[in-house]
């Protein structure tokens, strides 16, 4: 499955838009990692159970976008974008969505 950011992949052509696909978590740290990652924000520098927790989603929300369109038949996921919202203090949303796309055969 092709998944990129862009409108169109170089050397291939759209035949058909299958729609809309998207994939969501929500993730919170550990009391422990969230006591720590305060910490490191009173005297700075990264934080990276904070950083840690977001790729870890990110990577979810891609996958379960994927799955969705794997579902539609389709042979890549273009435009794909991320939102992200937080919850709660610690805890936040990460949105991927694309558009699910059928490719011509090469």
């Amino acid at each position: 499955m092709i998944i990129i950011n862009t409108l169109e992949i170089p050397g291939r052509e759209v035949t058909e838009v299958l729609g809309l696909v998207k994939g969501s978590t929500i993730r919170a740290k550990h009391i422990g990692k969230d006591i720590m990652a305060g910490l490191r924000h009173i005297v700075g520098g990264e934080l990276s159970e904070y950083t840690q927790m977001l790729n870890e989603a990110r990577d979810a929300a891609l996958e379960m976008m994927s799955k969705e369109a794997q579902k539609l038949g389709a042979d890549a996921v273009i435009n794909v974008r991320f939102s992200t919202s937080a919850v709660m203090q610690g805890a936040a949303e990460i949105l991927a969505y694309g558009t699910a796309v059928k490719l011509k055969d090469k």
